[in-house]
């Protein structure tokens, strides 16, 4: 099971590279379902393979002017401060509410997958609190169960922020970034993390978004958003029917 968990690894770095987020979401089902690893720990394992892929999407979209950082400032201090209360949370709720969640979540992402791109909707800017009220909504989902929330943050910046969808989603990763990295504070000294097991995955799904950046040009993006997204359904419902 340990080298399939790690072939896992790649896969969900080649849906990264494809999709340009979303993939890492299955980092906790299968650091949990697949490597045996405990729930409580998971999630800030998940947290260090998130983050730091998502740092280096950032580098990549800002050297190509895709990152808006006055959005960064007014969705993050917020995301932080919510990461922040989702890992004190999840220190004190039971694994049990924390995968429903997750199934909640797994659910949620893939109905976002499966309907319009943000792009095609009317764009308005929201109010400063508004922004910053989803920013920590996502903070505590991110320190709380380990995901990114990049299918919450794309779809708010496009349509509540105003950005185009590619600066979009270059920010959203800028987001995710800061988000994990509070959220991975939040555990630090009070939950233990296997380092060999997060350094081995995580370059293995560093691996795999570059595979995926080059597949790019040869698969139909709408159809692969299809596909992960029944794939995200599946694993949602599994995750809610088993809860353990």
């Amino acid at each position: 099971m340990i080298f399939v968990g790690y072939a896992l690894a790649i896969v969900i770095g080649i849906s990264l590279g494809l999709l340009g987020g979303g993939g890492a979401i299955l980092t906790v089902p299968v650091l949990v379902y697949v490597l045996g690893t405990g729930v409580k720990q998971a999630v800030p394992m998940s947290l260090v393979v998130v983050g730091a892929t998502s740092l280096t999407g950032v580098v990549h979209h800002s050297r190509a002017g895709n990152v808006d950082w006055r959005s960064i400032l007014s969705f993050g201090p917020a995301a932080i401060l919510g990461s922040l209360l989702g890992a004190a949370l999840a220190l004190r709720v039971s694994g049990h509410l924390q995968l429903v969640i997750f199934g909640v979540v797994l659910i949620a992402a893939a109905i976002s997958m499966l309907r319009s791109s943000p792009v095609d909707e009317i764009r308005r800017q929201a109010h400063p609190a508004i922004l910053a009220l989803i920013g920590a909504a996502v903070g505590v989902l991110t320190g709380l169960i380990g995901v990114g929330g990049g299918f919450l943050y794309v779809p708010a910046l496009a349509l509540l922020g105003g950005l185009e969808m590619r600066r979009a989603v270059g920010t959203s990763l800028g987001l995710i970034a800061i988000s994990c990295a509070a959220g991975l504070l939040g555990y630090l000294g009070r939950m233990p993390i296997d380092w060999q097991v997060v350094l081995i995955f995580g370059l293995l799904a560093f691996l795999g978004v570059r595979i995926g950046t080059a597949l790019v040009p040869r698969v139909s993006q709408a159809a692969l958003r299809k596909a992960f997204a029944g794939l995200l359904l599946v694993i949602g419902i599994v995750v809610l029917i088993t809860g353990e």
